[in-house]
Formats: structure tokens, sequence, C-alpha cells
């Protein structure tokens, strides 16, 4: 990748969740200048010493996020990485899912994912390549009930990664997914709050647990390093089985 510094310049939307802030401690302690950006500036604060900057924005607003990324490369001369982990968990079935709700599941995980990779992918091309990771689930590839907003949207994530690998590949611009089973953030609040609904979501893990959110951070990691230049359009699993194996 081209620049003056070795060091990659990531950017990272949802900085300051759950994933969020194992990542950004992750990439500053490789040496990588992180730019940590969200909606609530009190969580942004937990993460600033991992971070060269900090921005508030809303990854709903495409606008916000392109000039984002222009101040970006405009400060560091290009971007070498991008992750998106806004998002959200709805658990409901198609019948009790109103518009509203289904819109806003849309919004937050497809459209902040599709928002990114319009921002980045012609910066990236122009300045040597790079490698944006997405955030799907195990849910988009295997058939849960109660499920059907959130499957959608996060199956759509993964058609959006591979068709633009696919484009920007010869760019050297790679675009990956990574899938977390039940992982335990503040995201998931509403499973860890409930016996029955942890207990029923526990049993459908090989392993018969919870991943952590050092353990999805690792992963997105993994695939945002120079070494990985040949992993494009894949989904990486961190499920404890949840996506492939079967519970006993």
């Amino acid at each position: 990748m081209s620049g003056e510094s070795d060091a990659q310049v990531i950017f990272v939307i949802g900085a300051g969740g759950g994933v969020g802030k194992p990542l950004c401690e992750r990439l500053a302690k490789r040496g990588a200048t992180v730019i940590g950006v969200g909606r609530s500036e009190d969580k942004l604060k937990s993460v600033g010493d991992h971070c060269a900057s900090t921005l508030t924005l809303d990854a709903k607003d495409p606008d916000a996020v392109s000039e984002a990324v222009s101040a970006i490369v405009k400060e560091h001369g290009r971007i070498d990485g991008a992750v998106n982990l806004a998002g959200s968990i709805l658990l409901k079935p198609a019948h009790s899912t109103s518009p509203d709700e289904f819109r806003e599941t849309i919004e937050l995980n497809l459209t902040t994912a599709f928002n990114m990779v319009r921002a980045v992918a012609q910066p990236m091309s122009k300045h040597g390549g790079g490698s944006v990771v997405l955030m799907t689930s195990a849910v988009a590839e295997h058939g849960y009930p109660a499920h059907e907003a959130i499957s959608a949207a996060k199956a759509g994530v993964i058609g959006l990664a591979r068709s633009a690998a696919s484009t920007y590949a010869s760019k050297g611009v790679r675009f990956n997914c990574v899938a977390p089973g039940l992982t335990d953030t503040p995201m998931a609040g509403q499973i860890f709050g409930s016996e029955p609904a942890l207990k029923a979501s526990l049993a459908m893990h090989a392993n018969g647990r919870a991943g952590q959110p050092e353990q999805v951070a690792s992963a997105i990691d993994f695939l945002l390093q120079a070494d990985q230049a040949h992993v494009t359009g894949q989904v990486l699993a961190v499920d404890g089985g949840l996506s492939r194996v079967h519970a006993k």
C-alpha cells in the first residue's frame, strides 16, 4: 500500500461499541492509525486513547460517511482499511415486524455497510488498495426462527461484499465479512437479559457458549492486515459452529 508511512490508516464505524473497543485497542497496539467513528460522543471517549482522531456521525447518512472519508484522505493521504460495526439485532417473526422496524433494521445493517463501501472504494483504488470488513451474521446463511428482518439485512451484506470484491479486485481493494454467532456485547443485551432466550441461543452453538468481543475483533484484524492480500469475497465465521455444525 502506498503512502509516507507503513502504518495502516484504518477507518472504524462503531468504534465505541462492544466489538469496536477491543478492535481499536488491537489496531493501535500494532501501530495502526485509527480513526474511530460513531453516533455517540460519550462512547467514542472510551476509545479516544486508541484513536488518532474520532468523528461523530450517523453512518446511515451517505453524505456524512463520504465527507468523513474525504477528510481522512486529505489528512493522512489514504485509507488502508475500513470496518463497519454499525448494526442491530431484531428477533421477531415477519408477521410481528412492523414496516418501520424492518426499514430500521435494513438501514442500520445494510445501508451503513453500503455507505462505507461507496465512500471508500475509489479512494482505496487510487491509493494502492485496501481492505474493507463488513459485519454479517450466522443467521444470514442458515435459517433460524424469528430472524426474518435481520437475516435479510445480513444476507444483503454478504451479497454486497462479494459483488464489491469482484468489482474492485483489480484495484487491490478487498471486501470480506465477519459473521459472529451470539457475542457478549451490549447489542445482544436483550438475549443475555433473558434466561430462557440465552439458554435457547447457547444450545444452538455447538460449543455451548457465547463468543467474546475480543474474538470477533481478532478475526477483523486478521482480514485487515496486508499479509492477507489474497483473501477477498469471503465470510469468516466466528460463531462456535452455529452456521455449520449441529449441536448435540
